[in-house]
């Protein structure tokens, strides 16, 4: 019985998402409507980032909810939310589509905002790192802290999807113990056949829409013996169909926030081994970037 459940609802599943290549891509709509969602957005994390009481989400909590943060927090655990934006108080739809929004907050003991910064745009060596999510990286052009780099994705969850993308990174140094970033896609092509000899980029606005786009904003900061990182990712999907979001609605809403919590931990693990390598009698002084 239990067999023939799941075997239903894979069913289910595969003919409520997208399937066929001819699938119609973001709307002008759409895509406006993301693009402002984008705006809000940043705006608000414009504000943020030059305010030291703000920086960090954990900072705006009340004291009982930020001492349990600060509790799992040093525990090595990932602290998790969901965001939504909104321009001038108004909720703002996007037509067609979903959009993820999720931020999450770590904490290395030992860790510096150097390292972390390093680590983060070290693309050339993010396939080693985030695998098997990412399974190739590459920094295709560089200006100081300015990088066009690409990257190919492989998400799993009953299908596997593999996408090829290109990003816009930006790094900010605010000092020897504070910075930020935003990296923006400029690409996301889904890919057919990947790994085989009939591979082929489909193309773009003809994909099945597991992704169309796909943001990332990242902050750091140095401060109670470590390191914190916070991550805000902002992506953007087809819509469910109509009448099966009771099915299809939470396994496709799990894989945004779980691609971040795997980020976010993997990021947190590579730099808790790097902070256990250092003699702290060596520690590098704290000098420009």
């Amino acid at each position: 019985m239990v067999l023939r459940r799941a075997c239903l609802l894979a069913v289910l599943i595969g003919a409520a998402l997208p399937a066929r290549a001819d699938a119609a891509g973001p709307s002008a709509a759409t895509t406006a409507a993301f693009n402002r969602y984008v705006v809000a957005t940043e705006a608000r994390i414009d504000t943020e980032v030059n305010d030291d009481r703000r920086f960090l989400r954990l900072d705006v909590q009340d004291t009982a909810t930020r001492q349990t943060w600060l509790g799992r927090l040093r525990a090595g655990q990932v602290v998790v939310e969901r965001l939504q934006s909104r321009d001038n108080g108004q909720r703002i739809d996007v037509p067609d589509a979903m959009v993820h929004h999720w931020i999450g907050t770590a904490f290395i003991p030992g860790g510096t905002a150097r390292a972390a910064v390093d680590l983060l745009r070290d693309y050339d060596h993010h396939a080693e790192v985030y695998a098997p999510a990412v399974q190739r990286s590459k920094v295709l052009s560089r200006a100081g802290n300015t990088l066009k780099v690409h990257l190919r994705f492989f998400m799993k969850r009953i299908v596997s999807v593999t996408l090829n993308t290109d990003h816009d990174a930006e790094f900010f140094v605010q000092s020897p113990l504070k910075a930020h970033s935003r990296i923006r896609s400029t690409r996301v092509q889904e890919v057919d056949d990947a790994g085989t000899r009939e591979e082929r980029e489909m193309p773009i606005g003809q994909d099945n829409g597991y992704l169309w786009r796909i943001n990332s904003y990242w902050r750091f900061l140095e401060r109670d013996g470590g390191v914190y990182i916070q991550c805000e990712s902002i992506s953007l999907t087809r819509d469910i169909p109509t009448g099966l979001g009771w099915i299809v609605g939470p396994f496709v809403t799990s894989v945004p926030r779980e691609s971040l919590e795997f980020t976010m931990d993997t990021t947190r693990r590579a730099l808790a081994t790097s902070a256990s390598q250092r003699n702290p009698a060596l520690k590098s002084p704290k000098v420009g970037w």
